[in-house]
């Protein structure tokens, strides 16, 4: 009997030992606090069980070069894009490999620039209007409204408040961010998976998938990209054409990601951003996603008429031809011209 128990023992511990996968292992940032494109990226493996390892080799990285296996190894960050990044090491160990993965986040090497803001004029807006997506076409105002039974499309008299024209979405849709190009009005859904397209007439004219991206939440273009947030990190450029998720960018600070990045709009070659819940617009380089400014609005929201279904701040418009700038929220009966000043 006791002869089996120490054979049994003996099998229990060849097997342990031969346990050899990712689990095992732990590929360990040692310097994760201090990360940006001028850092050097200080990395190594930890091997509690201490397997014989023959090699180690970098993946999804720009080099797959072969490493030393008991030794911190270093990496140049100045090519990384901002914000969180993976990486991979596969092990060699006696005819056998197993990929062990980790992140880190690079963070950006400026402090955003503080603004504040001076309210320039003051103009009516319907306070039944659960505003997701703002933005000027020529002097027109457009307007995206949500809540799903209450979600529309809408061309606006900004100067009066008058509303020109009004779609209704159909019920199951709750509407979200919008822009205009090409003479075609984009206007996101919330979570139907579904982008819809107009003529300039709001003649709904078709409709596209979300692919990467799961939600639809604010939405911009520039000359060559559509820029579209969905809740996460990350804002996606999609092609103007197929409107597919191409690649991303995230919003990053000197010491954060952000997420909840709500109505866009692009202006003078940055995307200004509502961040959901903030009292605040959030200024980002659309090559890089380092954000440059912060825009303090705290105390508009006290200047609207205040009732039970006041909402946050969102919604970002500017007027290209006269250089205004134009904010507003949900539920809010007024839209306010501002100017920025710098803190």
């Amino acid at each position: 009997m006791f002869k089996k128990l120490i054979i049994i023992l003996l099998a229990l511990v060849l097997v342990s030992c031969k346990d050899f996968s990712s689990n095992q292992f732990t590929l360990k940032v040692l310097n994760p606090e201090e990360l940006t494109q001028s850092s050097t990226l200080k990395l190594k493996l930890l091997n509690p069980k201490d397997f014989s390892i023959d090699s180690l080799k970098l993946k999804n990285w720009e080099s797959n070069e072969t490493l030393a296996s008991n030794s911190v190894f270093e990496l140049q960050l100045s090519e990384q894009k901002l914000g969180v990044n993976s990486i991979s090491v596969e092990v060699f160990s006696e005819g056998e490999s197993v990929e062990v993965k980790t992140s880190f986040t690079v963070y950006n090497n400026k402090k955003p620039q503080l603004y504040t803001y001076n309210i320039v004029n003051e103009y009516p807006h319907d306070i039944e209007a659960y505003t997701q997506g703002l933005e000027f076409y020529k002097d027109t105002l457009y307007e995206s409204t949500g809540l799903r039974g209450k979600s529309s499309l809408r061309k606006v008299n900004y100067k009066t408040g008058e509303i020109y024209k009004k779609v209704n979405l159909d019920q199951f849709y709750f509407g979200e961010g919008l822009t205009i190009f090409n003479e075609k009005i984009i206007q996101l859904t919330y979570q139907s998976n579904e982008g819809l397209i107009y003529n300039l007439d709001m003649e709904k004219i078709g409709k596209f998938k979300y692919n990467a991206s799961k939600e639809g939440w604010g939405l911009t273009h520039d000359h060559q990209w559509l820029y579209k947030s969905d809740g996460s990190t990350k804002i996606w450029r999609l092609d103007q054409e197929t409107f597919e998720e191409v690649d991303y960018i995230q919003a990053v600070t000197h010491s954060a990601v952000l997420n909840r990045l709500n109505e866009l709009e692009y202006i003078n070659g940055k995307i200004y951003a509502n961040t959901y819940l903030k009292d605040g617009i959030v200024i980002i380089n659309p090559e890089t996603g380092a954000v440059e400014g912060l825009i303090d609005l705290r105390g508009l929201k006290k200047k609207v008429t205040q009732h039970d279904q006041l909402d946050v701040l969102n919604g970002i418009a500017f007027n290209k031809n006269t250089e205004q700038l134009f904010v507003t929220g949900k539920n809010w009966d007024k839209l306010f011209e501002i100017e920025l000043i710098k803190k």
